[in-house]
């Protein structure tokens, strides 16, 4: 990374000349020492695209721009990369975070002589907000035909996958290979290739971006007016009342429990929320058949 387009162009040039295969242009870091770097571009789209044109017109080699997701939207400087002469996108970086306060210090961590600071926060708890911006990415028309290098939380292979029904078209995986050593990518091939093979893909290609139609950027398309009522698999049921709990508290108190502590369903009540069967541990609820259609 730089921090004017001369040491851009600088850089791109010594890692062509010392044998990478591709750049990738850190626009996105929020890790910083100094000003002016990493995230701090990513967040203008200008300097995107004057920094990735640095970089494109000193090489020639395929050259991605890494963006930041700590915008509300990634459309902008995405664009910005591409009239730069970006090759690609790269998405997402790690977000901006505190991972906690500790309650004796009043410190949050990492704790350094007593101080701390806002750093960026990865692994498989940003993969949702990682999906979100690759999804519009993969939408946006003005960047079809942009290579889209997909990363964000990805430890297994379903991960994997659903950034590529999401169009991307190669994942990368830093923090799972940190925690698991490179084994992990063989683990993760061998996932997806069975997957692969049972829904009869000739190639991982066949599968990206299958998702993108199916999704709406908000919840003012989707029809509210059909209740699924959920259904309780009694064998499996402990009696816990977590569901009853839950939906008291949580719900629309639509369901009590019996004198043998098993669920039962008021219908006038239900929304078909579905909380019931997101709590329980025993796996004892699913969406039944039943539904009702309000007009």
């Amino acid at each position: 990374m730089g921090q004017n387009e001369q040491e851009w162009g600088e850089l791109a040039k010594l890692c062509e000349e010392n044998g990478a295969d591709a750049i990738e242009l850190n626009f996105s870091c929020p890790n910083m020492a100094e000003g002016g770097l990493g995230s701090d571009i990513g967040q203008v789209p200008e300097l995107v695209e004057r920094f990735t044109c640095a970089a494109k017109q000193a090489c020639h080699i395929p050259v991605l721009a890494k963006l930041t997701p700590n915008v509300a939207t990634m459309s902008p400087a995405a664009e910005a990369a591409k009239r730069g002469g970006a090759d690609g996108i790269a998405a997402i970086n790690t977000i901006k975070s505190i991972v906690g306060i500790n309650p004796h210090t009043y410190v949050s961590a990492p704790a350094v002589h007593g101080h701390s600071a806002v750093g960026g926060y990865s692994g498989n708890a940003v993969k949702p907000i990682a999906l979100r911006f690759i999804a519009e990415l993969g939408q946006n028309p003005a960047l079809q035909g942009m290579h889209l290098s997909a990363m964000g939380g990805v430890e297994t292979w379903r991960d994997a996958l659903e950034f590529i029904l999401l169009g991307g078209n190669s994942i990368q995986v830093t923090t799972a290979v940190m925690q698991y050593g490179y084994r992990i990518i063989d683990d993760l091939k061998a996932g997806l290739n069975l997957y692969l093979t049972e829904k009869g893909f000739g190639s991982v290609k066949e599968a990206m971006g299958l998702a993108l139609d199916t999704l709406n950027p908000t919840t003012d398309t989707l029809e509210r007016d059909t209740v699924i009522f959920p259904q309780f698999i009694r064998e499996r049921c402990i009696g816990c009342g977590r569901c009853e709990i839950s939906c008291a508290d949580g719900g629309h108190q639509a369901i009590r429990l019996d004198e043998n502590r098993r669920p039962v369903l008021n219908g006038k009540n239900c929304v078909s929320c579905h909380l019931c069967i997101l709590v329980c541990p025993q796996r004892a609820i699913r969406p039944g058949t039943k539904r009702i259609t309000h007009k």
